[in-house]
């Protein structure tokens, strides 16, 4: 894979090239060095209530596709398993349940729920048996609050990123919230998933792209700390609705806070609002096209439809008419057309589409041309795209 460098100097940062995002095998190294190297949220507590103990899921489901276990034990911990038996690789366990033991169906192969060798029928007599490779293989798993976060081999500690955010946001009690799923819903983004994550690492389109949210943040106070692996954007309220109440301590205290935006390496995001969190996990799909999952998890529903957690669906629909109007996206989809027309987007929703644009049915980017009703600033977007578009060979 060849060597990005993006200079931590801002004023002499640039870009990474377009053929990151435009190349077959630059795609499939990513997966191998970066994702499968990653962590990932595998879900809430919830998914292991009180009378079940295992819960089988892939690890990038689509995408790496490893089997892997969430075993409860009696303390209440959890360890994450191996689902594939040691002895001819079928799958252990197919479903959420209570069992005492793990056994494969395929041969009677057994193992404890910390994953140890147990037993094996008619191997009595078999040499050198059992071996440390015959129990299942553990892998790391870690928390944030109620959320549950694995990885295969992961190439940094999640630990360190975890403290700073909890200590940041524990005045929330993130053990309460609650998740809705009639808040949450999957969107399917023809683009590559880099340009989504280009996106919410910066500010600087909202005052350009998101006319409802910048009517409510200060955009002159807007902040970005960085630190290892992880990022916080802070979006201040113009006024003094809407925002978190800080206990006395918290460093924030007296701040007009209305969001935080933490994007952790690399495809995860958890916004907090006054109202809870929205959490979002970018999941690449191929070159062409993301899977991005809005979950929602609620604290206090009478703060839901105001401040900057307002209009979620209107917010994700405009960032991704600018992520797949990207000139970058554009030329992915001239060198490398999908091998099939992506399906019609459907929302779920009834919230009204973002004013500037409508969505067309094609695999390269497409921009509506009733411009006549727009702000000046969405007049200086379209026509900036479309010149792009009529004049690519400068990228």
């Amino acid at each position: 894979m060849n060597n990005f460098f993006v200079d931590p100097d801002i004023n002499k940062a640039e870009t990474l090239p377009s053929s990151f995002y435009k190349n077959d095998e630059q795609f499939e190294e990513v997966k191998e060095k970066v994702f499968a190297n990653s962590w990932q949220f595998v879900g809430h507590n919830s998914i292991l209530p009180i009378n079940v103990n295992t819960y089988p899921f892939e690890f990038m489901q689509g995408f790496i596709n490893e089997p892997l276990l969430i075993v409860k034990n009696q303390d209440e911990s959890l360890k994450c398993l191996s689902n594939v038996c040691t002895h001819r690789a079928n799958i252990i366990i197919h479903n959420t349940g209570q069992v005492k033991d793990l056994k494969c169906l395929y041969h009677g192969r057994k193992f404890d729920l910390d994953g140890n060798f147990i037993s094996m029928p008619e191997f009595q007599t078999a040499k050198d048996f059992p071996r440390e490779c015959d129990s299942l293989r553990g892998f790391p798993l870690e928390k944030l609050g109620p959320f549950i976060f694995v990885g295969l081999e992961p190439n940094f500690d999640i630990d360190n990123v975890f403290a700073k955010i909890y200590e940041r946001v524990s005045f929330l009690n993130l053990d309460h919230l609650e998740y809705r799923s009639d808040l949450s819903k999957d969107y399917m983004v023809n683009s590559h998933w880099a340009l989504y994550c280009d996106n919410y690492l910066e500010g600087f389109h909202i005052p350009f792209v998101h006319d409802d949210l910048n009517s409510v943040l200060d955009h002159g106070d807007y902040e970005t700390e960085i630190d290892d692996y992880f990022n916080v954007q802070i979006g201040y309220a113009k006024d003094g609705d809407n925002v978190f109440d800080f206990p006395k301590g918290h460093q924030d205290y007296g701040k007009n806070i209305a969001g935080y935006y933490y994007w952790i390496y690399p495809n995860f995001m958890l916004n907090f609002y006054p109202w809870g969190l929205s959490m979002n996990i970018v999941k690449p799909i191929n070159r062409n096209k993301t899977k991005v999952a809005y979950l929602s998890y609620v604290l206090d529903e009478s703060r839901l439809d105001s401040g900057a957690g307002s209009g979620l669906d209107k917010v994700e629909r405009e960032d991704e008419f600018v992520v797949e109007s990207s000139m970058f996206q554009y030329l992915v989809n001239i060198s490398h057309p999908p091998s099939e027309p992506p399906s019609e987007k459907v929302y779920e929703s009834s919230r009204p589409k973002p004013s500037f644009c409508s969505f067309v049915k094609s695999p390269y980017p497409g921009i509506c041309d009733n411009s006549e009703n727009w702000e000046p600033s969405t007049k200086k977007l379209y026509w900036s795209l479309k010149l792009l578009r009529a004049y690519p060979a400068g990228i």
